[in-house]
């Protein structure tokens, strides 16, 4: 999978040195062309979890741009207005995430979205102990994470 994703970032790079334009408009379009290109030499291989990889990293990139911008709205809507409507609890998250690269991923993910903070994983790595600003519903939180994050980190890693 690395070299393919290598081979895509060369073939780019060969398609703006072609092209002579440094846009980023054309670095996106020269790597889904080298994608493309990739995709029908690589066919009848059975190496094709790259490209059903791919897909997902872009959708969840999306997906965690979603979220960093809903909850900046949230918490900025918190601070400038004069009544406080925060319902701040720290949540005990069950982890399907087995490795210590996943867990790691998904509680950086975690906190890297405002008004939310991972505290600590338990010693048998099965809990996540999460600080939010917003629990109104204790179980509604643990399913965002479980349905949202952690479902599609782990699509990808897996």
């Amino acid at each position: 999978m690395r070299s393919k994703f290598l081979s895509n970032i060369l073939l780019t790079l060969v398609w703006v040195a072609l092209t002579g334009s440094f846009a980023l408009l054309n670095f996106l379009f020269g790597f889904v062309l080298s994608t493309f290109i990739l995709w029908v030499i690589s066919r009848g291989n059975g190496e094709n979890k790259y490209f059903k990889i791919l897909p997902k990293l872009v959708s969840f990139v999306f997906f965690f741009l979603y979220e960093l911008f809903k909850a900046n709205i949230q918490v900025a809507y918190d601070v400038v207005t004069p009544k406080f409507y925060m319902k701040p609890g720290i949540v005990k998250v069950p982890l399907d995430a087995k490795t210590d690269m996943e867990i790691t991923l998904l509680a950086n993910l975690i906190s890297l979205t405002p008004g939310t903070l991972s505290l600590d994983v338990s010693n048998d790595r099965k809990v996540l102990y999460v600080h939010a600003m917003y629990v109104s519903d204790k179980e509604k939180f643990i399913k965002g994470i479980k349905q949202g994050f952690e479902k599609r980190l782990l699509e990808i890693l897996r």
